[in-house]
């Protein structure tokens, strides 16, 4: 593969690394979150790993983002959620 394609996939995974960080509102860092996860799981293809790239995507990107956004309905972050 491409190393320009590499390159420009790490330096995606770094500023999704970063917004996570760096970002205030919890819902935006989950989105953020599940890109990062996506953006992994295709390195790790390019890797030739593909059983790391499918585990990382759907635990990474899926039952993580899920769990993440149940915790934040849990919470009452997500409008709408509030009871009573």
């Amino acid at each position: 593969m491409s190393t320009g394609i590499q390159i420009i996939l790490l330096v995606f995974l770094i500023v999704c690394a970063l917004a996570v960080s760096f970002t205030k509102n919890l819902f935006i860092a989950v989105i953020v979150f599940m890109g990062y996860s996506s953006i992994m799981a295709v390195i790790w293809l390019l890797l030739e790993s593909p059983d790391l790239a499918i585990t990382e995507a759907a635990v990474g990107a899926g039952v993580d983002s899920v769990l993440f956004f149940l915790t934040l309905k849990k919470v009452h972050y997500l409008k709408g959620t509030r009871e009573g």
